[in-house]
């Protein structure tokens, strides 16, 4: 297993529970045990949790799994043709099947003085500067970049989110939702910028900042696998079985597969997903004969504010998006997405999630309950 956050994690629970009684090695970069990430631009960085709450697991349900546990290790090889991967310490570990579980970094700016956010290392770190008065520049105002905007207001930081596109995640959840969005974070105190882009931290902080955090997106973390033969095209690409190349599999946020369900492939970067497509492909490697696709519904969620934010579905593509419940004015609804009048997708917002739960099985069957 390479890799060693919830994706290899579950896929190494996965093994022992469907029988695997060999033995399962798991590396992992961080000198962490496998810990949660979605709290880390919420309740960590907000000081409402410890570091240690994260752990996925505890000490003891570690060490029932009977894992070859090597954390603080990185693989920065595999050769396929010999069944091997290679560790930074020059040594070889080989193996009979393989899952790449190496998920993925924050993409940077040039130039020093930025944070990024994801590791719990680097949510640690930029908490100790968010206190009340800080000016804190958020560079992308994408999910992780709204998320944490919003609590670094609650922090009483002044907060300047510069965004290069007219609407903040349009792209994802449509325009006027993107529009919604951002209004709430303009009543909270929050000096939205769009249509800024930034390209450099070589000069200065941006909007005379104090702190700045970049969060532009990520990149899979692929490089060493450069000359393995498997393809890799932001990601690494995968059949709909979660398969890159005979016995070597992957899942979590570095596995680019082919979902059957849509029709189209995709990379998904969301801990439930991780946890899916983890065991997934345990299965898969583990029973051959007997594979099945990897099919899912995603699902995703945010906090900003008051705001509750869920989705089902694979929202990117969109053609139409309707309100069928609620209103986006008064910021509690339900929204369907359809592409080529096939429903794709649902997002509730201001509302429970029994509210959006029925619409998961709707869009697996691509029409409205």
């Amino acid at each position: 297993m390479a890799g060693a956050s919830a994706a290899g994690l579950t896929a190494a629970e996965t093994l022992r529970r469907e029988g695997f009684d060999g033995t399962i090695t798991v590396v992992g970069e961080e000198v962490d045990p496998p810990y949660d990430r979605p709290p880390l631009s919420k309740q960590v960085l907000a000081g409402a949790w410890d570091a240690d709450r994260l752990a996925l697991r505890t000490r003891e349900q570690l060490a029932g799994l009977r894992l070859d546990l090597r954390l603080g290790t990185r693989a920065v090889a595999l050769d396929t043709a010999a069944r091997a991967v290679r560790l930074a310490d020059g040594a070889d570990l080989p193996y009979d099947g393989l899952i790449i579980a190496t998920g993925v970094r924050p993409r940077r700016l040039p130039g020093d003085g930025g944070h990024v956010l994801r590791t719990v290392g680097d949510a640690l770190a930029l908490r100790r500067h968010l206190r009340p008065g800080t000016r804190l520049a958020v560079v992308g105002a994408g999910f992780l970049g709204a998320e944490c905007a919003a609590v670094a207001r609650g922090l009483g930081c002044d907060v300047v989110l510069l965004e290069p596109a007219p609407v903040p995640l349009a792209h994802a959840v449509g325009e006027p939702i993107g529009r919604m969005l951002s209004e709430v974070h303009r009543e909270h105190g929050v000096d939205l910028r769009t249509g800024v882009a930034v390209g450099s931290l070589a000069d200065e902080a941006p909007a005379g900042a104090d702190v700045v955090l970049v969060a532009i997106g990520s990149q899979p973390n692929t490089e060493w696998l450069a000359g393995s033969g498997l393809t890799l095209d932001d990601g690494v690409v995968c059949d709909q079985h979660c398969a890159a190349a005979p016995d070597v599999y992957a899942a979590g946020d570095v596995a680019r597969w082919h979902n059957p369900l849509f029709g189209v492939a995709m990379r998904i970067e969301h801990r439930t997903n991780a946890a899916e497509q983890g065991m997934a492909a345990a299965r898969n490697l583990l029973h051959p004969q007997a594979r099945k696709p990897f099919a899912p519904v995603p699902y995703f969620w945010s906090d900003q504010y008051d705001l509750k934010i869920h989705a089902y579905g694979y929202l990117r593509g969109h053609d139409t998006v309707s309100i069928v419940e609620g209103s986006v004015e008064q910021r509690h609804f339900l929204a369907a997405y359809h592409r080529a009048g096939r429903l794709v997708g649902a997002l509730a917002v201001g509302l429970p999630p029994k509210a959006i739960r029925p619409w998961r099985q709707a869009v697996a069957l691509g029409v409205a309950p």
